[in-house]
């Protein structure tokens, strides 16, 4: 808060400016003393703020009947302290409060607090405990100075005083700050560890409505973040995400009701691909009329065509895209929009565009043209739709990323001898290594520092190879110009029936 709008709710400000006493008194610290003096301040007439940092009242005391037992009971010397203090007209019990600053002068001061996030509301909240009982969170408890446990749910000590629980957070985690997706990814592996898979689901899906996707494909920069490593290896969690959607899709789908729309305008989404999902599932849930034009036969983007059924199977997409789809989404499939005035002409009020970007590119060399040179989106796309062009015997990738690497596996499985010349060096690779591995064990030949030159062409103007030369050095410049070094008289030529660009 600012200072005038704190001092206002504490009633410390003197409204008039004549430096008359205001007849209020704030008391700092919630313990015994504190509340002692709260106490005989406000049965003077007095109007007294009684401010604690932590979520309840009653200080080191309220400690020392369980943590330090003595002889004699501090809880029963401080309970009706407890109570008579929550309950008395004149006292204002300020909890999760710390003094930043006290201006003024004496009967006319101005005090600045910071109040903490509780998480919980205290108006509403009855103490009634079912928070902490279903809450996977398990910390030492401070309290108790982590002689115990507590979870990240909790009430102070059982007399506190306000009768209301809290939650404590230290900021974002790092998993979670590291996600684009802002997973909870703390919250949803604490469910899994209590056995609570669609709980933990449920969680998954609050930010991400691809669970089983991620799962499988996601390049878990949470894991880079994870504290985790700093003592031994990351939490592994783009497995649990996929063990938790695993077994909770085991079972058979359950449709989910449709939204309830509250709103007259409605949206249109020319995309059916991850962003055009998600955003329908956001418009829906918000109450907005929803739908969604797609060119292609299927939903799911380059989810769907632009990556393998052996990483991501299409059963796994299409249970997540009837998830969104249930809210009440109208989804148009073979629907290519061409005139957006034709759209609002239905009736749209507002279009969102969505369309991905499902167009390689071809290397500016000689022959990139000729019959025979695929691009790595067309040729995914067309095996995920079960037009897999012919490929002849062997086949050469260009490329060292994940996708050329999703390429020559997928040509692996087509039936073809699989080459793949990369720029980088083996250790370079910009794929992740696993993946190299895998395509070596698959029998992909993979053929490291080579720089491409040309598309060579055979008798009838089809591709037949690649001339390459052998790489010593690259860079980027500041520009992001590519810069390659050969060695001299290296030249020489990879054979192929077919050639991707990827």
């Amino acid at each position: 808060m600012t200072d005038g709008a704190q001092a206002d709710a504490l009633g410390l400000a003197n409204p008039t400016g004549d430096h008359a006493p205001v007849g209020a008194v704030m008391v700092v610290g919630g313990g015994i003393a504190g509340m002692q003096a709260s106490l005989d301040l406000a049965d003077q007439g007095f109007r007294v703020f009684l401010v604690e940092n932590k979520s309840a009242i009653g200080g080191h005391m309220a400690q020392l009947d369980k943590t330090f037992p003595t002889n004699d009971c501090a809880m029963c010397t401080i309970s009706p302290k407890l109570v008579e203090t929550g309950r008395h007209l004149n006292i204002d019990v300020l909890v999760d409060r710390e003094v930043l600053r006290v201006d003024g002068q004496a009967g006319d001061f101005t005090v600045t607090l910071r109040c903490k996030p509780r998480y919980i509301d205290l108006e509403k909240c009855v103490g009634c405990g079912d928070c902490a009982d279903v809450c996977p969170i398990v910390i030492p408890d401070p309290f108790n100075e982590g002689l115990s446990q507590r979870h990240a749910a909790f009430k102070l000590y059982p007399q506190a005083v306000p009768n209301a629980y809290a939650i404590e957070k230290l900021g974002i985690s790092p998993c979670r700050d590291a996600c684009p997706a802002g997973q909870r990814a703390q919250g949803y592996i604490a469910l899994i560890r209590e056995g609570r898979y669609e709980d933990a689901l449920r969680v998954i899906k609050e930010d991400n409505p691809f669970p089983g996707i991620c799962g499988r494909i996601c390049n878990h920069r949470c894991e880079d973040a994870c504290n985790r490593g700093l003592l031994d290896e990351p939490i592994n969690i783009r497995a649990l995400k996929r063990f938790v959607t695993d077994k909770v899709y085991a079972k058979p789908r359950e449709p989910r009701p449709p939204a309830e729309i509250t709103q007259e305008k409605r949206v249109a989404i020319i995309g059916a691909g991850p962003c055009g999902l998600t955003a329908a599932q956001d418009l829906a849930k918000l109450g907005y009329p929803v739908a969604i034009f797609e060119a292609l036969p299927v939903a799911g983007g380059m989810l769907r065509v632009g990556v393998p059924e052996y990483r991501l199977p299409a059963e796994i997409i299409d249970r997540e895209v009837a998830d969104i789809l249930d809210l009440g989404i109208e989804l148009r499939l073979n629907t290519m929009v061409e005139d957006l005035d034709e759209v609002f002409d239905e009736g749209f009020d507002a279009v969102l565009i969505a369309v991905g970007a499902h167009e390689g590119i071809r290397l500016p060399i000689p022959g990139a043209d000729l019959d025979g040179v695929l691009i790595n989106t067309r040729f995914l796309r067309d095996v995920r739709l079960g037009n897999p062009p012919p490929l002849g015997e062997k086949v050469l990738v260009l490329g060292g990323g994940n996708v050329a690497i999703d390429c020559a596996r997928t040509a692996v499985r087509l039936g073809a001898e699989v080459h793949l010349a990369c720029l980088e060096s083996r250790q370079g690779m910009p794929c992740h290594p696993w993946e190299a591995d895998a395509a070596e064990e698959e029998g992909v030949t993979i053929h490291p520092d080579r720089s491409f030159l040309r598309i060579v062409a055979d008798e009838n103007g089809r591709a037949a190879g690649v001339e390459c030369a052998k790489v010593t050095h690259f860079e980027f410049d500041h520009e992001g110009r590519l810069s390659v070094e050969t060695e001299p008289d290296s030249e020489d030529i990879l054979e192929a029936d077919t050639v991707i660009f990827s």
